[in-house]
C-alpha cells in the first residue's frame, strides 16, 4: 500500500474516532503525535491520547506507534502508549513486524517481559520474535525468548533459524546459548547455508569452528 494512502486512511480513522466521541480532529494532530513518539515526548503522547487519538495509528511508513517507539528507543512514549486500554500488542508494520519483535531487536528486555506478561504472541510462523532477539547485539533478548518457550529452531520464510541469525548478526554468546538449549547446527536454509556459514561470512572464525564441530556431533 502506498504511504499516501496509508496516511489518508489513518487520518480518516482519527477523524472518525474524534467525531464519535463528540470532538473534531485538530489540525496537525497526526504529525504532532508521531513527532512526539520519535522524540520520546511522553507527555505530549499522553495528552493526544486523552483527546481521542488512536494509540494504534500508523505513521506514513505504516509503522504502528508502539513499534516506532521501540525502534527509536523512545521508552517514555512507549510507557504513555502502554497505559492506553485499547493498545494492540499484535499490530504489525509493513514488514509484518510486531512490537515484541522490534523490542527484541533493539534489546529492550524489560519491555519484552512486559509484552509477554500482557499476552503478546511469543511465536509466529515465518519471521518470529526469537529471530529478532537473536539478531540483537546482546544475549539477554534470546534468554527472554527461551524462557518464554519460543522454539529455538524456528524457521523463517527462507529457512533461517535463530542460531543462524545469532551467528551472523547477533551476540556470539547468544549463538552459544542457543546451542546449549538444543538448537540444531546441522540445519540449512534455502540457500544451503548453515549457522557456521553465517559465522564465517561475518568473520567470526572461532564461532564458525564451534558450530562446525556441533554439526559433526
Amino acid at each position: 500500500m502506498k504511504p499516501g494512502l496509508i496516511r489518508r486512511r489513518a487520518m480518516a480513522g482519527i477523524a472518525a474516532a474524534c467525531l464519535s466521541s463528540g470532538r473534531l480532529a485538530w489540525a496537525g494532530s497526526y504529525e504532532d503525535f508521531f513527532k512526539a513518539v520519535e522524540r520520546d515526548d511522553g507527555l505530549t503522547v499522553t495528552a493526544l491520547l486523552k483527546r481521542g487519538f488512536d494509540p494504534n495509528s500508523r505513521d506514513e511508513r505504516g509503522q504502528p506507534a508502539l513499534t516506532l517507539a521501540f525502534k527509536e528507543d523512545s521508552l517514555k512514549a512507549a510507557a504513555a502508549l502502554w497505559a492506553h486500554p485499547q493498545l494492540d500488542l499484535e499490530a504489525v508494520n509493513a514488514a509484518n513486524e510486531t512490537p515484541l519483535m522490534m523490542a527484541a531487536l533493539r534489546g529492550h528486555v524489560e519491555w519484552m517481559q512486559r509484552l509477554i506478561q500482557r499476552g503478546a504472541q511469543v511465536h509466529r510462523e515465518g519471521w518470529a520474535p526469537i529471530h529478532y532477539a537473536a539478531s540483537s547485539p546482546e544475549v539477554e533478548p534470546v534468554e527472554v525468548m527461551i524462557k518464554a518457550a519460543a522454539p529455538v529452531d524456528a524457521l523463517s520464510p527462507n529457512g533461517s533459524t535463530p542460531l543462524m541469525m545469532a551467528a551472523g548478526y547477533g551476540a556470539i554468546d547468544a549463538a552459544r546459548l542457543l546451542l546449549r538449549r538444543g538448537a540444531d547446527a546441522k540445519l540449512l536454509n534455502k540457500r544451503g547455508m548453515s549457522a557456521a556459514d553465517f559465522a564465517k561470512s561475518a568473520g567470526r572464525d572461532g564461532l564458525a569452528d564451534e558450530l562446525s564441530a556441533a554439526m559433526r556431533r
